[in-house]
């Protein structure tokens, strides 16, 4: 019932700043943890960072920690990831992640909904 649209990525040079949307749509919670997530081909799916239900609790993983910022506008049903100074690291498929209940906020499996997916790409 929960479907989320993930949107802003797109092609930036090393340096350089983008902004990803998540938009969820249907049925949706009051309180909700929602996250963000990048796999690289070949790879595992990795952290990137997540915010409580309240915007009072932010998390990130180190390897972003200092250059990406995450909020939400709950009146809009959105979480956003603001990232700057990017790195050709950071090239990957990003996704969005809501969590209904209790959970591990680094943990994938933590999570209920997944949305599609927005290519990152930053080239050197």
């Amino acid at each position: 019932q929960v479907q989320l649209q993930a949107c802003g990525g797109g092609l930036v040079q090393a340096g350089g700043s983008l902004r990803l949307s998540c938009a969820a749509s249907g049925r949706t919670f009051s309180r909700y943890a929602m996250g963000w997530f990048r796999q690289v081909p070949g790879k595992e799916r990795e952290f990137v960072s997540a915010i409580t239900w309240s915007g009072g609790s932010t998390y990130y993983a180190d390897s972003v920690k200092g250059r990406f910022t995450i909020s939400r506008d709950n009146a809009k049903n959105t979480v956003y990831l603001q990232m700057n100074s990017l790195k050709p690291e950071d090239t990957a498929v990003y996704y969005c992640a809501l969590m209904r209940g209790l959970g591990l906020v680094l943990q994938s499996r933590s999570y209920d909904y997944w949305g599609q997916g927005t290519q990152v790409t930053v080239s050197s």
